[in-house]
């Protein structure tokens, strides 16, 4: 091969090199984030991974609310979001939409909500809550203390209300608010009973208990996944093999939300959780091997 061949040869892979690297470089996903701790604790976890070299990618976590998710990934607005309870939970969130998205692999198993009262109030089911409802006052009045009114769980609530006719109210408010209060009645060992889901950093915190629920309102255990839009798996095969392989338990991510709520700060609490377990993140990140 004569010396100019060479030098073309070679400048033609740099410029290969550089414009795969540039590419790389440019990738840039929006993923809608709903303003649930397990939610948070992997959004920024996985936003932090992908951020690094020689990943490079551009994360923006949009903070949305849950219907948002599921119409802004369907139309394109969103690439991915991180959760999705089914079979059963978000079924009527993706039925709209089950031609303009895709549902990805299970990353947590077992998951399940209820309601949910410290281990020390003698009570054990939710029909128990319709003789003892004044046992259960909250700002003056017999009370279930819930999150956003747009959840799964709060519209539950309300049919578990009428359906065990208790004499109680739901206050939605939020997350924060509901723990302040679980908190609070918690440090005074008064009874308090709330709307609560596994996983939740909470049942690391506290010993608490589901109340039983005979009529299964609140339904079985499920499964969370993720999701996409249309044609993502495509444009990022990568990544999509990465997000199948990612697996989660009760250790791993009970201490990545505990960590998160003990530094204060998602990015703090995330990037320690990292540094401690990158034996595991390594392992999600190998699956991408395969497509390259």
């Amino acid at each position: 091969m004569s010396r100019k061949r060479q030098t073309l040869l070679a400048a033609g892979m740099l410029a290969t090199s550089m414009g795969a690297q540039a590419q790389q470089d440019d990738k840039r996903i929006v993923v809608g984030t709903l303003n649930w701790t397990e939610n948070i604790a992997v959004a920024n976890m996985w936003k932090q991974v992908l951020e690094q070299a020689p990943y490079n990618y551009r994360v923006e976590l949009s903070n949305v609310g849950k219907s948002v998710a599921f119409s802004g990934v369907a139309s394109g607005d969103l690439d991915v979001s991180l959760e999705t309870w089914l079979p059963a939970t978000d079924a009527d969130y993706v039925e709209p939409y089950e031609d303009d998205l895709e549902i990805h692999d299970v990353w947590y198993d077992g998951a399940g909500m209820g309601l949910v009262v410290p281990a020390y109030v003698d009570v054990d089911g939710i029909g128990e809550l319709a003789e003892r409802a004044d046992e259960f006052a909250y700002q003056g009045e017999p009370t279930i203390v819930g999150i956003d009114p747009g959840s799964s769980i709060s519209g539950f609530t309300e049919d578990a209300i009428e359906r065990y006719q208790l004499p109680m109210r739901q206050l939605s408010s939020s997350e924060v608010a509901m723990m302040a209060a679980l908190d609070d009645a918690y440090r005074r060992e008064e009874p308090l009973v709330v709307t609560l889901w596994s996983p939740h950093w909470a049942f690391a915190e506290y010993d608490l208990k589901y109340l039983d629920d005979p009529q299964n309102i609140y339904g079985d255990e499920e499964a969370i996944h993720w999701f996409s839009r249309k044609g993502f798996a495509e444009d990022d095969p990568w990544l999509t093999a990465v997000l199948d392989a990612w697996r989660m338990d009760d250790d791993s991510l009970g201490s990545l939300m505990a960590g998160i709520e003990e530094a204060g700060d998602p990015v703090v609490g995330a990037r320690q959780w990292i540094e401690a377990n990158r034996a595991l993140i390594d392992e999600w990140l190998a699956a991408g091997g395969a497509v390259n």
